[in-house]
């Protein structure tokens, strides 16, 4: 049985890798004003043009992947004759693993012996790009489905997500901070440090000064980082290309990878942080 690898679009993975590598990242639905869109990797509306609309005071709003659209896309591939595998946002920043969940048993009480696997990455943008990715190797190189699976379940623990705000106004929208403590952070040049924890939760790790010592700290986080020489790293940013190009330099000065991919933060992540994000993601042997 020949077996499909599915995710969803706050995985941040390239649309051309994910073409090339006949892999689906299910949608999800966003909303800016009263236009809806979907999260289709920058088609219905750039990049660029996403994130000049929040720079100009937009504030967008995401929604779930629901039951119907999963229970949709899974029911396709089971007609086809393949085993799913779905590695999926992290269920601590959204219901929409749970949707998975359910829309699976939907299938499952009608086709008992299909095969739906759904796994929660624990994981949040190239965070879960970076699982997928290398579950996509294991695919390519004739690993089973119970293997591909297993490797996941194993090893998503270790993918390491380290991110650089910008401001902090999106996350005093978000509920995640003050609006105290926004303002006194903005006066201060404050750039918040943030990863996601073995729960799947993002968490503000500390407060820097200034856009260059932060970047500075950001690398930093290689030492945390095992067997670079067979890992490919990931630098993902929100409509900040230069500073992504700067990291990668540096990343390659500090440590021999095998290589450094830069993508965009698509926005479903970007809508809760705001332009100016860059995160750096490798796996490491925790987190």
């Amino acid at each position: 049985m020949n077996t499909i690898i599915l995710t969803d679009s706050s995985c941040d993975l390239s649309r051309e890798y994910l073409d090339e590598n006949g892999l689906e990242a299910i949608p999800f639905p966003y909303t800016i004003g009263e236009k809806g869109y979907v999260d289709d990797f920058g088609k219905s509306l750039s990049y660029d043009r996403f994130y000049d609309e929040l720079r100009h005071g937009a504030m967008p709003s995401t929604s779930q992947i629901s039951v119907y659209n999963f229970e949709k896309v899974f029911r396709r591939y089971i007609d086809e004759g393949k085993a799913i595998i779905y590695i999926g946002f992290s269920s601590a920043l959204s219901q929409t693993f749970n949707n998975s969940i359910l829309a699976r048993n939907n299938i499952l009480d009608e086709i008992p012996d299909a095969n739906i696997a759904v796994i929660d990455s624990k994981s949040a943008s190239i965070g879960l790009g970076a699982i997928v990715f290398y579950a996509n190797n294991l695919l390519k190189n004739g690993k089973s489905y119970g293997e591909i699976i297993e490797w996941v379940e194993n090893n998503k623990l270790r993918s390491n997500h380290w991110f650089i705000i910008d401001s902090l106004d999106h996350l005093k929208r978000g509920g995640r901070i003050s609006a105290a403590a926004a303002a006194v952070g903005s006066m201060l040049d404050v750039k918040p440090m943030l990863n996601v924890d073995d729960e799947g939760k993002l968490n503000i790790i500390k407060k820097i000064r200034g856009r260059k010592k932060a970047l500075k700290e950001l690398l930093d986080k290689l030492q945390l980082i095992e067997t670079p020489e067979e890992q490919v790293v990931f630098i993902n940013h929100a409509d900040c290309a230069e500073d992504a190009e700067h990291l990668k330099e540096l990343v390659m000065e500090r440590v021999k990878v095998k290589d450094v991919v830069i993508n965009n933060i698509g926005p479903i992540i970007g809508s809760h942080t705001g332009p100016g994000m860059i995160c750096l993601v490798f796996m490491g042997e925790k987190r």
